[in-house]
């Protein structure tokens, strides 16, 4: 299983240094090598959480995830992204900007770095509702009960995580962007385009979350009124899993463009090649595509429930470190470690759980036993 489910990972990672090795000798493969660690490291609470929704979808849709997902991850997110940002900061065409990517390469870098605010606004707003959306929801089982029970009774309010998410913005546009450059009218100028980038992430989020959403219910909705009909004789329905499907793979492309947004700015603090950008970061992006599927395949998130929990928490700290990280600026380390902590502590909970109800089955099994004449 683990061999089969990480095949193509190992051969791109093969052929991305052996690429690196023949662009930039030797060096370009360490760099390639800590390229790909720190992509892997920012991200496996983003393989957790897509796991939880590559679940709910059918095999043919988790091929399609591994294939077409992977392409629109790697080259999309981990190599187009970058050159569009500049193409558009820049107000250059994309021809332009790959030349500038390639020969100018601190020219490149700095543009990138001028455009995080706005990049950081829009990730950060997406990754603070999909969190704010898990906590408020009431689930029969619980990680951190003595939070999350107020939370779940919280959650009862109607738009709250909306309202809460504005809040943040509107702070974050007024303190974080308005201290983040001290050039005369720069101030106002850095806090619209905060505020526009933040309202944008949102309006993302609604709209593909909500999409995804409903026909996700609507999937369930027909799947129980073809169970119905099946059990009075008749035909059963079409299910309109292809449309449920689809906006569900779109919200996790949107999820995955967010998660990657900490992983390309930080590349830069390695390199300003993009070249070897691109390859590290896509070997790190192929081995996330694979463990996400690899989890599903294990049953890993009902063996061990608290980890989903785990990683939505990782999320909004995650979603806090993107809205500091555009007045402070924040080493991916820690970035990365916060994540693994998270979800360390979760999988340790886990286990103890499990521990415990597997003692209090031998115990009951006991008290049966000891009951039979």
């Amino acid at each position: 299983m683990l061999l089969k489910t990480f095949r193509w990972s190992f051969a791109v990672t093969a052929l991305g240094l052996a690429l690196g090795v023949w662009y930039g000798g030797w060096t370009a493969f360490g760099v390639i090598a800590i390229l790909a660690v720190l992509e892997i490291s920012l991200s496996f609470d983003n393989a957790v959480v897509n796991a939880g929704i590559l679940k709910k979808m059918s095999a043919f849709w988790q091929k399609i995830f591994l294939t077409v997902g992977v392409l629109i991850a790697v080259f999309g997110m981990r190599l187009a992204f970058p050159v569009v940002i500049v193409a558009v900061t820049a107000k250059k065409n994309p021809i332009d900007a790959v030349n500038l990517a390639l020969t100018d390469k601190d020219r490149y870098e700095q543009l990138v770095t001028d455009a995080h605010p706005a990049i950081a606004a829009f990730g950060g707003m997406f990754l603070l509702m999909i969190f704010l959306d898990f906590i408020f929801e009431d689930r029969d089982i619980k990680w951190l009960g003595w939070l999350e029970r107020p939370l779940a009774r919280l959650g009862k309010v109607d738009m709250l995580s909306v309202c809460l998410a504005l809040i943040v913005l509107l702070i974050t546009s007024f303190t974080f962007a308005t201290h983040a450059h001290q050039h005369g009218g720069a101030h106002a100028d850095k806090a619209q385009t905060v505020l526009v980038s933040g309202i944008a992430g949102l309006i993302t989020y609604m709209i593909v979350g909500g999409l995804s959403g409903f026909f996700e219910n609507r999937l369930e909705a027909e799947e129980e009124a073809e169970e119905e009909r099946e059990r009075e004789g008749e035909r059963p329905a079409v299910v309109l899993a292809g449309q449920a499907a689809f906006f569900m793979f779109l919200y996790l492309e949107v999820l995955d463009a967010s998660f990657s947004f900490d992983g390309v700015i930080g590349a830069f603090a390695i390199t300003n090649d993009i070249v070897l950008m691109a390859l590290g970061l896509g070997i790190g992006a192929m081995y996330v595509r694979s463990l996400t599927v690899y989890l599903v395949r294990q049953g890993t998130l009902d063996d061990y429930v608290y980890l989903e929990h785990g990683a939505h928490y990782a999320i909004g700290a995650l979603a806090v470190i993107l809205m500091v990280t555009i007045q402070y600026q924040i080493n991916e380390v820690i970035t990365g470690l916060v994540g693994v902590l998270l979800i360390g502590w979760s999988f340790r909970s886990s286990v103890r759980r499990n521990n415990a109800l597997a003692g209090e089955g031998a115990e009951a099994e006991e008290a049966d036993a000891a009951r039979v004449p």
